[in-house]
């Protein structure tokens, strides 16, 4: 076993012989995915998590893409539990206004050393967030944004670090690119850098993530800059008994009422629910269970926001949490005969990774590379390019309706009830699963 906060925070004090000297930075996606994120805590769900970074003594963190999936207003309860600095230098709303409580950097002295950290996040944000999500905020370039707050920085500090949720190739265009920074401390990627890289002179650090390891950077700093690095993972073996703390007892008593509420079965799966291309039928129920749930003629999902394989036997909330953990919500739409048409030859030419429900059909490949559709059929019943057809998707695939169907969205109505709440709905009503597989469109003979 591997991970856990309590192994997290044992092995941080066993580097605090002296405090002084110790920087505790976050490189964001703090959330979601976890039941505990689910849970109100001080007024924001998923604050027991940043309660317990209070109690580890974190110094500052960024913000991740995650950590906005349940709303911008539950992202600044968030920054309210936390009693350390939230950094995101590009991060905006308005003119330069930072719109949850986050900063653009952070001045700390460790050991007599002046600090300046800047937090940055990724510029794909937009196709990482559900747009509801999104309303009014901007995301500034990273490298124009880092350069201008090194240039502030630097004749008030010793070290310069920036508190990235971008990911390692990004961080490396950032280093390339600037000049004055001395460090990347990463996240967003889930790299595990055993050792730090170096690009134009500047380290980057990232620990991978799910707690597995605490990334450890031993450095001496002389004359404005780090003069010696040694860097390293330490892997969270949680097999090693923790004293008594306080954290230990919140994660306890939170893992006891998670337990008795997700270790529920709810159904049993007569088969494994896989996520196989042409063979995902843990897919094909998802997208069905939303069609279903709503009377639409046709359901939508986008096969990456399933995040695992379910083996056959008893299935309990947690297995079903675990695979659908984002907080999305079910979107009702129109789209013409015609528009459906256009949708899926532009899904299927360019293959975007999407399930649908409720429409069949054949295609083929013209020799230009073009798809053409033939025999398209809806609730069993020849395609009318003229009549309009409900359907539903998630709100994340709507927000990115262009990169999986080609189209903009219209009209979109957001309904009170969530992805996850819809599935499971269907998996206490159904008691028993035999998995199947839905095919909408296959090749033409």
């Amino acid at each position: 076993m591997v991970g856990g906060f309590k192994q997290l925070e044992y092995t941080i004090n066993s580097y605090r012989k002296d405090p002084g000297k110790v920087l505790l930075l976050d490189a964001g996606d703090v959330m979601t995915g976890n039941p505990v994120t689910e849970r109100v805590y001080q007024g924001a769900q998923g604050g027991a998590l940043f309660e317990m970074m209070n109690l580890m003594g974190y110094d500052a963190w960024c913000v991740g893409n995650h950590d906005m999936d349940i709303s911008q207003e539950n992202l600044a309860a968030l920054v309210k539990v936390a009693k350390f600095p939230t950094t995101s230098a590009n991060l905006v709303k308005g003119k330069d206004l930072f719109p949850q409580g986050n900063q653009p950097y952070v001045i700390l002295e460790r050991g007599g050393v002046r600090i300046g950290i800047i937090g940055v996040m990724s510029q794909e944000l937009y196709g990482l967030v559900i747009q509801t999500n999104l309303t009014g905020i901007r995301v500034l370039s990273p490298v124009e944004t880092v350069q201008r707050y090194i240039d502030e920085l630097d004749p008030k500090t010793d070290l310069l670090i920036a508190l990235t949720h971008q990911g390692v190739t990004d961080d490396s265009i950032l280093a390339a690119n600037v000049q004055g920074l001395d460090l990347i401390v990463g996240g967003h990627s889930h790299t595990r850098l055993k050792s730090p890289m170096v690009v134009n002179g500047v380290y980057i650090l990232q620990a991978g993530s799910n707690t597995e390891n605490l990334g450890v950077a031993d450095l001496v700093v002389e004359n404005d800059r780090i003069t010696r690095l040694d860097g390293k993972l330490v892997t969270l073996w949680a097999d090693k008994k923790t004293p008594p703390t306080r954290l230990g007892e919140l994660v306890d008593s939170l893992q006891t009422e998670i337990d008795h509420e997700y270790d529920e079965v709810i159904g049993v799966l007569k088969g494994d629910w896989v996520r196989r291309e042409g063979a995902n039928t843990i897919g094909s129920y998802v997208t069905e269970a939303q069609r279903q749930a709503v009377r639409a003629d046709i359901g939508l999902m986008n096969i990456h926001g399933i995040r695992r394989d379910i083996p056959a036997g008893p299935l309990t909330k947690r297995e079903l949490f675990e695979a659908l953990p984002f907080r999305n919500v079910l979107a009702t739409f129109q789209l013409s005969g015609a528009q459906l048409r256009a949708a899926f030859a532009y899904a299927l030419q360019e293959r975007p990774a999407i399930i649908a429900t409720g429409i069949t059909g054949e295609w083929k490949l013209r020799p230009d590379g073009t798809v053409v559709l033939q025999n398209i059929r809806v609730g069993g019943n020849p395609l009318d390019d003229r009549r309009f057809y409900s359907c539903t998707a998630n709100d994340y695939l709507v927000g990115e309706a262009k990169r999986y169907l080609g189209l903009e969205l219209n009209n979109v109505i957001y309904l009170k009830r969530t992805l996850f709440n819809t599935v499971e709905d269907a998996v206490r009503r159904d008691k028993e699963i035999v998995p199947e597989v839905i095919l909408s469109f296959t090749p033409s003979r």
